[in-house]
């Protein structure tokens, strides 16, 4: 083996070592896998038509995965994801048909997603509340500000006057590609780069590896936490944002069932519903995955309960697998000792 050979090996393994690197492999591979398979039940799959809308499709699988894959790593959770969508599809159409300036629009409707992300992390982490009920009640007054904000109906079209807002969050391309997969891409990077190379990032990762290890080592345990709940709550406003310009209209069910495909996109990708480890890539991964088959079973001509019913098995096997995993290297590390 040449110098070059070893080179090229030692950087493999310095991939492959990384922690939850493992599991973005396997995942990507499973998703390539999903690929060929439903190209091969229809072509038309593999259509650039089809490719372009698919990656289009991915963009919000992949902003709410990330949200959801900052509050997982501290080992809390987030249902008030899909409730903040609606919320923010449903305050910015109603500002815009009322004549104010989609902007405008847009930075109240983040400061109001952002807010609920503050209360919630104080609900967890400064009150104590456990985070499925902390979240489960801020979902449901998320979802009680969306039905409220026009007086509990759907909105008008929100007209001419936002057509340029419709076009940087939805239907605008840029270099090819819609801007809606230039936002996901951005999103990802500035937020992978913060939990990877930044020292709240590690404080994150130690707050889910080991809270009271974490607080005794000098993290505030209350900020970090703060932190991953507005992250989340900031990237559901943005997908709230590209559900309006999606539908030019305010619907109070937008985001339905949502806080389920970040958790998907989330544990598919590798990061552990126990706290500690993940990775942003392996969400892309798994946000991929997720949409991948979304799209795919509709092609294939499969039913939408068949789809959620293959869906719902895989999350659960995800986080089987995960605890089997985390469970044997517990189990491996005690006896070691």
């Amino acid at each position: 083996m040449d110098t070059n050979d070893k080179k090229k090996l030692t950087i493999s393994q310095r991939i492959s070592s990384r922690p939850g690197m493992g599991q973005v492999i396997t995942a990507f591979i499973g998703l390539i896998a999903l690929v060929i398979v439903f190209g091969l039940i229809n072509p038309t799959f593999f259509s650039s038509r089809n490719i372009s809308n698919l990656l289009r499709q991915i963009a919000p699988f992949i902003l709410i995965g990330i949200g959801q894959s900052y509050v997982l790593i501290t080992g809390n959770i987030d249902l008030s994801i899909g409730s903040i969508v609606g919320m923010s599809t449903m305050l910015s159409a109603t500002m815009m048909t009322k004549g104010v300036n989609p902007w405008i629009a847009m930075c109240i409707t983040i400061v109001a997603a952002l807010a609920v992300g503050v209360c919630n992390g104080y609900l967890v982490a400064g009150f104590k509340l456990p985070p499925f009920i902390a979240t489960l009640g801020t979902m449901t007054i998320a979802r009680g500000i969306a039905q409220i904000a026009n007086g509990n109906y759907n909105t008008n079209a929100i007209g001419e006057a936002a057509q340029g807002f419709r076009n940087f969050f939805y239907y605008g391309k840029t270099l090819g590609l819609y801007n809606t997969i230039w936002i996901a891409i951005v999103v990802f990077l500035i937020f992978n780069f913060f939990l990877s190379h930044t020292r709240n990032g590690r404080y994150i990762y130690a707050l889910g590896s080991n809270p009271e290890a974490a607080r005794l080592s000098g993290v505030n345990v209350v900020k970090t936490t703060v932190i991953v709940y507005t992250v989340s709550a900031f990237c559901s406003s943005i997908v709230g944002l590209t559900q309006c310009a999606s539908a030019g209209m305010g619907a109070m069910d937008a985001g339905n069932s949502y806080e389920m495909y970040a958790v998907a996109a989330s544990v598919i990708g590798g990061v552990s519903t126990l706290g500690g480890q993940g990775i942003l890539l392996g969400t892309v991964v798994g946000a991929s995955i997720w949409a991948v088959l979304q799209n795919g079973l509709q092609f294939a001509g499969a039913p939408v309960a068949i789809r959620n019913i293959v869906i719902g098995l895989i999350v659960i096997v995800s986080v089987l697998l995960d605890i089997i995993v985390r469970s044997g290297k517990s189990k491996a590390f005690k006896k070691a000792k």
